[in-house]
């Protein structure tokens, strides 16, 4: 029997010039299903898709492992929980995607991610730009990524330079520069190419630099504080009155919210308007018990936000990833927790 040949099967990515310079950056992995479903019991935390801890996953679990299921994602970048690239290939040739971390300012290289439900002449102009080094089709078979060379432009804009991510209003696109990309490895369909290589007319971008400049020139100031400023524990501690607190709050904020409409439909930032309202709530709560002697720290705080979040915001795909090694929305807790605390001591 031939033995797998991932080279063979997808010459397009593996003989990439822009691929290759990513290859040998310890920060590959493969996206598999985390945690385990119980049906019909829904107080098990449901399987997510996310990048995993391959060197566990080689490695086998031991005895002192508890995480459910037979995989845990990575919780760190480089060699603790991923490979490189030729690594990756001859540990699980026969894996059906890869994973890469993209450090852009580090790499040389970002990533435009097309959405499927990006109009189709505005796809077409993306896939019209200038200098694109790798293109494939995204996990949906819809959408695309496209790996292009940094800006020149890139540190013209100081806020976007600190990004992870730079997002067109619509959610069409967006621009990753630090951040997870599962490459499908399977290239732009002939058909789509022949349409977008027929397409006449000034594309709406000269270049990618012209697309940063747009995207960047949207990017709005945020404070120096960061999600890791705020610990949190592997699990919620014993908060005192957190049921209480939790209640109160979405008895006064749950008809506050802004409709995902306000922002385009984009969840992300839609998402953190309702942490914001529920934050500014909750801070009643606090203070009243903080009048009791009771003390909060931001890791308490966090996680009162994220369990009250919980109640109001619909799950989605996203929800399943992780980012500083805790759920995404508890980071995003965590974010505007450290946010609103550096605002507070900058004006006292």
């Amino acid at each position: 029997m031939t033995p797998a040949d991932p080279h063979a099967w997808f010459p397009h990515f593996y003989g990439n010039p822009a691929i290759r310079t990513l290859a040998s950056a310890c920060r590959w992995t493969i996206s598999g299903q985390i945690g385990e479903e119980a049906p019909g019991d829904s107080t098990k935390p449901p399987k997510r898709k996310a990048p995993i801890d391959v060197r566990h996953l080689l490695a086998g679990c031991t005895s002192s492992c508890k995480h459910p299921g037979p995989l845990r994602g990575a919780f760190a970048l480089g060699e603790t929980c991923l490979l490189t690239l030729d690594e990756l290939t001859a540990a699980i040739p026969k894996a059906a995607n890869t994973a890469f971390y993209l450090q852009a300012q580090t790499d040389g290289l970002l990533v435009l991610d097309i959405e499927a439900d990006c109009p189709p002449a505005v796809a077409t102009d993306l896939l019209r730009l200038p200098g694109i080094l790798y293109s494939e089709l995204s996990m949906s078979g819809q959408g695309f990524h496209l790996v292009m060379p940094l800006p020149k432009n890139f540190h013209d804009f100081r806020v976007a330079a600190g990004k992870r991510v730079l997002r067109e209003e619509h959610g069409w696109y967006e621009l990753l520069l630090d951040h997870w990309l599962t490459f499908t490895r399977q290239p732009v369909p002939d058909r789509i190419m022949a349409h977008v290589n027929a397409a006449t007319g000034a594309p709406a971008h000269a270049s990618i630099e012209d697309l940063y400049a747009q995207l960047a020139g949207n990017a709005s100031e945020s404070s120096s504080a960061s999600a890791s400023d705020v610990d949190t524990s592997e699990d919620m501690p014993d908060i005192p009155y957190s049921q209480a607190i939790i209640e109160q709050t979405l008895a006064s904020a749950r008809h506050q919210f802004r409709d995902p409409g306000d922002f385009n439909h984009d969840m992300s930032r839609w998402e953190f308007s309702v942490l914001a309202s529920l934050y500014g709530w909750m801070r009643t709560q606090l203070r009243a018990y903080s009048a009791l002697g009771v003390e909060y720290s931001t890791g308490d705080t966090a996680w009162l936000l994220y369990k009250t979040a919980l109640d109001v915001i619909p799950a989605r795909p996203k929800h399943s990833e992780r980012r500083n090694g805790r759920p995404f929305l508890l980071d995003r807790a965590a974010a505007l927790v450290a946010d609103r605390e550096a605002s507070s001591s900058s004006t006292n």
